[in-house]
């Protein structure tokens, strides 16, 4: 089997021309939208075009079926709303380039994915949680994005989606090839970092309602203001998790929304999202009873009221060994010394499919850690590399028949 880096380049830098922000190489491609359903279109049209068979699941998973039993290989097309070139695309046009190659080489089967809303208009990694069977088809219908289309609608605007979820056991495993999205591999000149787990995420939405009123006249002693109930909450959050958290965990308030968000009132209610980050289960639990505590004293202490949102995520997950194994030998193949073991501390794809099959990543570097923004890319070079990395796992594993 030999992939041709070229073509591969080409193929993701077309794809990165569908929803170009004209910002460097930014895109703007969120789920469900014209610019993602482009993608989606033109992916079928390349799956086509090397013999794979499209096939786009209710939601809106989109899938290039090779023949008989096949590995799965891929990401998401989609896009945060001022998303990079590399996020998600890599991961698919590898697969694309790698089915392309064991095409012409006769073979072994390979099957290419882009998952739907891996970015979270809706709710986290939303395609794959559904095929999963982690988030409930009724349960993800009743999402709504930040300006209240619901998730059953805006999966409605994308044509010829089958009625059936495929069977996961038509897979013997799924890989997928991301940026790092983080720093390390970058600061540390390697090459390839091959993922031994995933950390586990919890997000929900907390409101605070208060009192709107006149920003002029209503004294500061009498206001019940909810934005400053925001900003009691991420104060006091900060120092209630010191005793709890370690030093790879994270929090975040990303989605702020005030009402009625109008320079001379007094914002009458606050919502804003709340998302936490860890390896293990009973911290995440931990600090999601902190986090509602948290909201209850501040509610309390500033005479408003608090409510919480559903809370979704995903538990901390492991990669599968055998995968792992022929991923490190690889690297060490391709780039010796040049590589490492590495948590993923970014959620993907990867973490709920591993629910239905052997599962693995592995990432290539990040330009100075930097992600989810226009400024987002890699060296050609170590995109490449990635590509070799696995094409050199796959022969592996049809040596070994694993």
């Amino acid at each position: 089997m030999n992939v041709n880096p070229k073509r591969f380049l080409s193929d993701l830098h077309a794809l990165r021309q569908i929803g170009a922000s004209g910002v460097g190489k930014g895109v703007v491609r969120p789920a469900f939208s014209e610019m993602d359903i482009a993608a989606r279109d033109w992916l079928c049209t390349k799956l086509s075009e090397i013999g794979l068979t499209p096939y786009v699941d209710p939601v809106g998973n989109t899938f290039g079926l090779a023949q008989g039993k096949s590995i799965l290989i891929g990401s998401h097309t989609d896009t945060q709303p001022e998303g990079g070139w590399l996020d998600g695309a890599l991961g698919v046009v590898c697969g694309l380039e790698l089915a392309r190659a064991t095409v012409e080489a006769g073979g072994p089967a390979i099957s290419v994915v882009s998952f739907q809303d891996e970015e979270g208009r809706f709710g986290v990694t939303t395609g794959s949680a559904i095929w999963a069977g982690t988030l409930p088809l009724e349960q993800a219908d009743n999402l709504t994005d930040a300006e209240g289309i619901s998730f059953l609608n805006a999966r409605n605007r994308m044509p010829n989606r089958a009625k059936e979820f495929l069977d996961p056991n038509i897979f013997s495993g799924f890989i997928e090839c991301h940026i790092e999205q983080g720093p390390w591999l970058h600061e540390a000149a390697e090459k390839i970092g091959v993922v031994t787990d995933i950390v586990g995420i919890r997000d929900c939405t907390i409101t605070f309602d208060g009192e709107q009123n006149h920003a002029g006249t209503t004294p500061m002693h009498r206001r019940k203001d909810a934005f400053q109930a925001l900003s009691q909450f991420s104060q006091k959050i900060n120092q209630r998790f010191q005793n709890v958290v370690v030093p790879s965990t994270v929090w975040t308030t990303g989605h702020v929304d005030l009402h009625p968000n109008a320079h001379s009132v007094v914002p009458g209610r606050c919502s804003f999202s709340m998302q936490w980050r860890d390896g293990d289960i009973a911290r995440l639990d931990r600090m999601e009873k902190i986090i509602r505590e948290t909201a209850d004293d501040v509610a309390a202490a500033m005479d408003m009221q608090v409510t919480f949102g559903p809370v979704l995520g995903i538990k901390p997950t492991s990669m599968d060994n055998n995968i792992q194994a022929e991923l490190c030998y690889a690297a060490e193949n391709i780039c010796p010394g040049k590589w490492q073991k590495m948590t993923s501390g970014a959620l993907h794809d990867a973490a709920n499919v591993s629910s239905l099959m052997p599962t693995a990543m592995l990432f290539v570097p990040s330009i100075n850690g930097i992600s989810h923004d226009f400024a987002e890319d890699t060296d050609e070079t170590d995109l490449i590399t990635g590509l070799q990395v696995l094409a050199k796992t796959i022969q592996q594993l049809q040596i070994l028949k694993i």
